[in-house]
């Protein structure tokens, strides 16, 4: 089940590195855009699957010992990362925009944009890399790292896929924000205000996360702290 985990973590990385990299032009031309998105979406939903079941049935291999201190780096990270995997969920976030984007003369720069062009990718890297610290074994390192490849290379794949979608308004958005978080905020290209972070994201994101801390052990089988 190790090799099944390898080979699964494997396919999710070939997807969306591949697939929805150097492939993506020929295969959109080919089917239409349409169709290939709806082909990946159910590739993806499918390797996701495969992925998790694959992990669930692997089994412990360690490649460190446990520890306390490597435990409390996800307790740390996460309210992090949920604060951003919720401010990432905004129709001004051009990284998740829809064609409506697109008719607009510029690209919003406001709210979590301004922390980072993509608020939701950070908050999975931000995930997988906790997890991997606090967890010394094989088959989380698998799916973990699986997850923390895709996330970073998305970021960089998404800014190609949005400068050739939008042109010139896209330069104009992305010479005002940054990939790597506040980046453009320390560069004063922005400034970030309270309001762009807003209290309604503060507060969903601590209600979000306490579900994760009860729910993680009744869910996964494995205690939010376990020294």
């Amino acid at each position: 089940m190790m090799v099944a985990l390898a080979l699964a973590a494997l396919a999710w990385v070939l997807l969306h590195v591949v697939v929805a990299g150097p492939l993506r032009p020929g295969l959109v031309r080919r089917l239409g855009l349409p169709a290939y998105r709806g082909l990946f979406s159910v590739l993806s939903a499918l390797a996701l699957a495969a992925l998790i079941w694959t992990y669930g049935q692997a089994p412990y291999v360690e490649l460190w010992p446990a520890s306390s201190a490597l435990a409390l780096v996800p307790l740390l990270v996460m309210p992090l990362a949920t604060l951003l995997l919720v401010g990432s969920l905004r129709a001004s976030n051009p990284t998740m925009a829809g064609p409506d984007m697109i008719l607009k003369s510029e690209l919003p720069v406001r709210g979590f944009t301004k922390i980072t062009r993509h608020p939701m990718l950070w908050a999975f890297s931000l995930w997988a890399g906790s997890h991997m610290a606090a967890n010394g074994d094989a088959a989380h390192w698998l799916l973990a790292g699986a997850i923390l490849v895709t996330a970073l290379n998305g970021m960089f794949s998404i800014d190609r896929k949005r400068a050739a979608q939008f042109g010139e308004q896209w330069q104009r958005f992305s010479e005002k924000t940054s990939i790597w978080p506040l980046q453009a905020v320390l560069q004063g290209k922005v400034r970030l205000k309270w309001s762009d972070i807003g209290i309604l994201n503060l507060i969903i994101s601590a209600v979000v996360y306490g579900v994760f801390v009860y729910g993680h052990e009744m869910l996964l089988g494995v205690p939010v702290f376990h020294p």
